[in-house]
């Protein structure tokens, strides 16, 4: 597959790696780890700004979508920096409840999508094809859980768990709560949020692997050993290109996937964005040497959130099943 973003699409992405560059990413995503998400919130605000929070949204409930290809473009670039928050599960809960609104229940879609797309609220959310636990839920302004074709807003959460990623903090939502929908139509609508989750964590993951590929080219040029760098040696090269060439691969298949959003497609595109990042995480482990395994060296924030996106919405197996079924 041949895809090639437009020139405003492009801009776009420049656009959101200068604002996230001039941001102190790292220092967010470290404190919101520890529970403190004020930095954080502080760079959604921008975020929300650049309209990235109303791309999955439809305009008649103030966003300017659904459009997830500028989605995925907004997602690569805050995985290459690395961005806290439940991003993923606020797109996510974006296409529920779009989808619902699609399908007559449009209560919920005018009540919760307006804040969503303005980034004034945050949302995580638990789905049959997800696990029991959600991202961020202790940060999250909204907590959605779907089970057997009911859609309830959570009363709170349990115990919040460290994941992994350490800026990735998993509860498990408390049951009862706010019935917002119920029956076949919220079975539809979850199918297709978890379409939406694969897509935007196979983005994430795509910029996740750029990012480690740059932070590792950049020390192998540094670091030197027997009088010079270890870039020049033959093996190092052939690693980083590896890695180049699986992340090169996965990038048409992400932005294929979403002009397509194609169960086939995203899986596709899942299995080979997460695969991707956490080749280029193990390759940046390995020719940073001791370095790499000290949590305080900034690479540990690309390598854990790596690892965990791997898993996440569906471990590789499950979307490797569903790329050769092809099912809708």
């Amino acid at each position: 597959m041949r895809f090639l973003l437009d020139d405003e699409q492009r801009e776009f992405a420049r656009s959101l790696d200068a604002m996230l560059t001039a941001a102190d990413t790292v220092a967010a995503t470290r404190a919101w780890g520890t529970g403190d998400p004020a930095l954080g919130r502080a760079i959604w605000a921008r975020l929300a700004n650049a309209g990235v929070f109303a791309l999955p949204v439809p305009e008649e409930y103030e966003g300017v979508g659904p459009l997830p290809v500028e989605t995925a473009v907004a997602l690569v670039e805050l995985g290459r920096h690395a961005v806290p928050g439940p991003v993923v599960e606020t797109v996510a809960a974006a296409a529920l409840l779009a989808h619902l609104a699609e399908e007559g229940e449009q209560g919920p879609a005018k009540r919760l999508l307006p804040a969503l797309a303005a980034g004034t609220a945050s949302a995580t959310l638990t789905l049959p094809d997800g696990g029991p636990h959600a991202v961020d839920a202790d940060t999250a302004d909204l907590v959605l859980v779907v089970t057997d074709e009911t859609l309830r807003i959570a009363p709170g959460h349990a115990r919040v768990r460290r994941s992994l990623d350490p800026a990735r903090r998993l509860a498990a939502p408390l049951p009862g709560g706010e019935l917002l929908a119920a029956g076949a139509t919220v079975t539809a609508a979850a199918r297709h949020a978890t379409r939406w989750a694969a897509l935007a964590t196979a983005a994430q993951a795509l910029g996740v692997g750029l990012a480690l590929l740059d932070r590792t080219v950049a020390y192998a040029k540094q670091r030197t050993q027997f009088g010079v760098p270890i870039g020049s040696f033959q093996a190092v090269k052939h690693r980083l290109a590896d890695v180049l060439v699986g992340l090169e691969f996965a990038r048409p298949l992400v932005f294929g996937a979403a002009t397509t959003l194609a169960q086939a497609d995203v899986a596709a595109a899942k299995v080979t964005a997460s695969e991707a990042a956490y080749g280029a995480a193990r390759a940046a482990l390995q020719l940073h040497g001791a370095l790499g395994y000290t949590a305080e060296f900034d690479l540990s924030l690309w390598l854990t959130k790596a690892r965990a996106l791997r898993g996440a919405w569906g471990d590789p197996g499950v979307w490797r099943e569903r790329a050769l079924a092809g099912y809708e």
